[in-house]
């Protein structure tokens, strides 16, 4: 898209609304937030009024608007948009509803016929509620504006009108620099206006609400182009159920996407991927005062026991660390506060200084200047119309005033969102510390924003791996083709032949007791769960009997060497969706995988590093190294199988949909790691 285009119409020096209510709905908007450029109405009946003239037509404009509000029927709108084409407009923003949001047919022709009249024009929606520009005091906006005027600020873009509304009433003192709602994407996606925002000095960071991807290829490079600016960004996407998939269906007629890839994306491209609008706002409040964080340490403090306990509670399932404070730091905090307060982290302080001042501030400078990442001063104030908060802003004040000259972020977190007054929340965005609402989304966006600091740092770009034909049918190797096919590019299989019934107690010997003898059929994709698998097969006796028995499922028989040593079962799999294409996935295997649903999914490039950070955050983890006793596993060849894994889906990425590694065996560190079972789905 144009910047200078998109420039004109979010900047606009002349307005036309076109329609009745709504438009006049943006026009109060338009007032309220000082708009001093040229504002024309637009109607095709409706009688002028003291001070308002109506022109009955786009053609009888003045002149080329650099902006419109369209509002009127949808079957209206193509024709409104070609005259404005016509007349040489900045662009408009497309109110009306009906278009390719209905998945009907002729939602989709209206859509076409949109796009056809608009031409080059840019536009957003349709089915949106327009923008409102804080930084140059513009609003094409069709209901109620809260905020005022920035010099600096987060932009918002965001595919529902009621939830851009929701940001906008916050109660937060989030810096909201502009709000943009895109609704169906049809010209102007998110994706547009990231990379736009990432050139405007004037934004901090960047916050979605999206219910699709419109082109993730595209995203990817606007995560780029926005770390590459310093503008973090944080979002919501809906979709994880699938209820919520069906309603963001209904709702913009976008595909919410398969939610893991999306996650593996967020965590690869370095966004925050935030879970409430309350997250969504405290992490943008952490970026825009200063970016991501550069770690995950963190030191909490505050004058109760209470508080620091449901601290750690709270932060259990996050991956923020809580370290000791060094010795030397806890050694000056403990001549401070004398040797009735024990440190550590969470610090309570108790109340021992909370009216003496000086030692308040040398407190604070050794906590801050303690080498963490992150300093959180915890304390809920009274209601300043209710109480008395002088003696808690107080000790605010002697927080901030510790932190000039420390490496440490500082923030400031209330319990309770509602306990901290807008005026010593804005005293402390004004000095650098943020002031966070609500304990667990504050603590979230703490963990957030180290996640984000962290994927900044590896600067490692997301690859997209996208087939570019869509497989109309596919067929499945067998289980031995599969093996053959892996082995090639690394994959370590057990030693294995295909024989017919009869001559399996031979073939079992020369292989080697024990052995495992499986049906071989094509159509036995898991032959577990049709008792085709017969384990621990010690002798030729017992070969025989078993043959004799997975006859009745097949001719052939697959008998393999057995793994007696294994130390843990891990699934390896790769997939391709739809719009990020292919996926890593590495799960706990065997019995468990459906068990305890355990796994984590990655996008290109594949290295060794970033496939044993992942193994590390299983549940199973523990398993691989030496759990109760039990022999640490070969971790280095786990994580080797699984590289091969991923070459060879590179080499066939026309071709692969699916390949399942489950399990694979991980033996004792240096014996190496076996895939026993293998499935892969071709084109």
């Amino acid at each position: 898209m144009n910047a200078s285009a998109l420039r004109r119409l979010l900047a606009p020096r002349s307005l036309a609304l076109v329609g009745g209510a709504w438009a006049d709905a943006a026009l109060q908007a338009s007032r309220a937030i000082g708009y001093q450029g040229s504002v024309w109405r637009v109607h095709p009946s409706r009688p002028a009024s003291a001070g308002t003239h109506y022109f009955r037509s786009v053609d009888e404009l003045p002149a080329a608007p650099d902006a419109a509000f369209i509002a009127a029927p949808n079957h209206e709108v193509p024709a409104i948009a070609a005259a404005l084409a016509r007349r040489g407009a900045g662009g408009f923003v497309c109110f009306a509803a009906g278009f390719s949001e209905t998945g009907t047919a002729a939602g989709e022709e209206l859509t076409r016929d949109l796009l056809a009249s608009a031409g080059e024009l840019p536009f957003f929606g349709p089915n949106c509620y327009g923008f409102v520009n804080f930084f140059d005091g513009v609003a094409l906006w069709p209901d109620q504006l809260v905020g005022r005027p920035r010099e600096r600020g987060v932009a918002l873009i965001c595919q529902s009108g009621t939830i851009a509304l929701n940001l906008l009433f916050n109660d937060r003192s989030l810096p909201i620099g502009c709000v943009l709602t895109v609704g169906n994407q049809t010209r102007l996606a998110a994706e547009d206006l990231i990379e736009f925002m990432c050139a405007d000095e004037r934004v901090t960071a960047i916050g979605l609400y999206l219910e699709g991807v419109h082109d993730s290829v595209r995203l990817a490079q606007a995560a780029a182009r926005a770390r590459a600016t310093g503008k973090p960004i944080a979002l919501v996407k809906s979709g994880r159920t699938e209820s919520a998939s069906r309603t963001v269906r209904t709702h913009t007629g976008a595909l919410a996407g398969a939610d893991a890839a999306f996650d593996a994306f967020c965590a690869q491209a370095g966004i925050a991927r935030c879970e409430s609008l309350a997250t969504l706002c405290e992490t943008l409040k952490i970026f825009h005062a200063g970016g991501p964080l550069r770690g995950r340490r963190v030191l909490a403090m505050g004058a109760s026991g209470g508080d620091m306990a449901m601290t750690a509670d709270a932060a259990r399932h996050l991956r923020l660390d809580f370290a000791a404070i060094p010795p030397g730091p806890a050694a000056r905090l403990g001549e401070i506060l004398s040797a009735k307060v024990h440190v550590s982290n969470p610090f309570d302080f108790h109340t021992h200084v909370w009216f003496d001042y000086p030692r308040q501030r040398a407190m604070f400078e050794v906590a801050l200047g303690a080498g963490f990442d992150a300093v959180a001063f915890l304390i809920d104030c009274p209601p300043p119309a209710a109480a008395d908060d002088s003696t808690y802003v107080r000790v605010i004040e002697e927080f901030i005033a510790a932190r000039p000259g420390s490496g440490a972020r500082a923030a400031l977190i209330c319990s309770l969102p509602e306990s901290l007054s807008p005026a010593t929340r804005e005293r402390c965005l004004a000095a650098g510390v943020v002031p966070l609402q609500g304990q667990r989304e504050a603590l979230e966006a703490l963990d957030l924003a180290a996640a984000v600091g962290e994927a900044w740092s590896a600067a490692a770009d997301v690859e997209l791996r996208r087939p570019q034909r869509t497989a109309a049918a596919t067929r499945t190797l067998t289980e031995h083709a599969a093996k053959q096919a892996l082995a090639a590019f690394g994959v370590p299989v057990p030693r294995a032949q295909l024989c017919g019934v009869h001559s399996a107690a031979a073939v079992a010997a020369a292989i080697g007791f024990p052995v495992v003898i499986k049906a071989a059929g094509a159509a036995l994709e898991h032959k577990s769960e049709v008792g085709g698998v017969i384990l621990n097969v010690r002798n030729g006796e017992e070969a025989t009997a078993a043959a004799a028995r997975l006859s009745a499922l097949s001719d052939t028989l697959l008998i393999e060497a057995m793994v007696t040593d294994g130390v843990a079962e891990i699934l390896i799999g790769m997939t391709v969706d739809a719009q990020f294409g292919q996926l890593l996935i590495l799960g706990a295997g065997g019995v468990l995988t459906e068990l305890l649903r355990d796994s984590v999914t990655l996008l290109p490039p594949f290295s060794a590093g970033t496939v044993s950070a992942a193994l590390v955050r299983l549940k199973a983890a523990p398993l691989l190294g030496g759990f109760r006793g039990r022999p640490r596993a070969d971790v280095a060849a786990l994580v080797e199988t699984a590289l091969a894994c991923t070459r060879y889906a590179h080499a066939h990425l026309e071709s692969l949909r699916e390949l399942d590694l489950n399990p694979v065996i991980v033996r004792p560190q240096g014996l190496g790691a076996v895939a026993v079972d293998a499935l892969i789905r071709l084109e």
